[in-house]
């Protein structure tokens, strides 16, 4: 009688993970930051959508509130929201934030096949040759840029050969973990940070601009008021 070995146990191989990263100074968060984040994640099918408050955004000014406060404003604002999430990596760091040295580190703890999505805006997506060590970025995500209909701003040359190389028409069709350029036409809302602040600056109201936890937050804590 011959035996046989037994049958090896089937390996699990646990499914791709899908992660998208939203970074921004979130001075203060609005409507319009949840709203592209949402949308992205629903029509890329992606298991969550990092928003990630930056500490000190070497492009952009110190952010008006301190950190504690802004990371504070944009747990609000994803409570109860499955999709979104907070990563609040960047703030922890005493020296600027550098979207590459976050890539590298956010890599490290994925499998090896997961996709990671970098969702930047038309204008910071035409700034990247200003940005560390930019013709890294694709080594260790995609980049999904939010373009939105009255976006008139000419990209530099370098992207131009850039976008020849990697584009993508069809943000859905991005494959493997890191390498491509999509871009993601987005609903225009007219609301910003700055709009935000200078309306509270002036004692009107932010409401319906904001989510309501996030209002309740500022108007508790007295943020961005003007002094008496």
């Amino acid at each position: 009688m011959v035996e046989h070995a037994p049958l090896a146990a089937a390996v699990s191989v646990p499914p791709r993970r899908r992660i998208g990263v939203l970074g921004g100074t979130f001075d203060p968060v609005h409507i319009g930051h949840l709203r592209s984040a949402l949308e992205v994640a629903e029509v890329l099918a992606l298991d969550e959508l990092r928003l990630m408050p930056n500490a000190r955004p070497p492009h952009r000014d110190t952010p008006q509130v301190s950190a504690l406060d802004r990371l504070a404003m944009v747990e609000q604002a994803v409570r109860g929201v499955p999709l979104l999430t907070v990563d609040a990596r960047e703030l922890s760091r005493d020296k600027p934030s550098y979207t590459i040295e976050t890539l590298e580190l956010m890599r490290a703890e994925l499998a090896a096949e997961d996709q990671l999505f970098l969702l930047v805006g038309w204008d910071a997506f035409c700034g990247l040759p200003s940005w560390h060590r930019w013709d890294e970025l694709l080594k260790h995500c995609h980049i999904l840029v939010l373009q939105r209909p009255d976006a008139d701003v000419e990209p530099p040359d370098a992207l131009r050969n850039l976008l020849a190389a990697r584009s993508v028409s069809d943000p859905q069709a991005l494959v493997g973990p890191a390498g491509q350029i999509a871009f993601v036409w987005q609903t225009p809302l007219a609301v910003s940070a700055t709009q935000i602040r200078q309306l509270l600056a002036n004692g009107k109201s932010v409401r319906f601009l904001v989510p309501d936890a996030v209002l309740a937050y500022i108007e508790a804590h007295g943020l961005y008021r003007t002094p008496n």
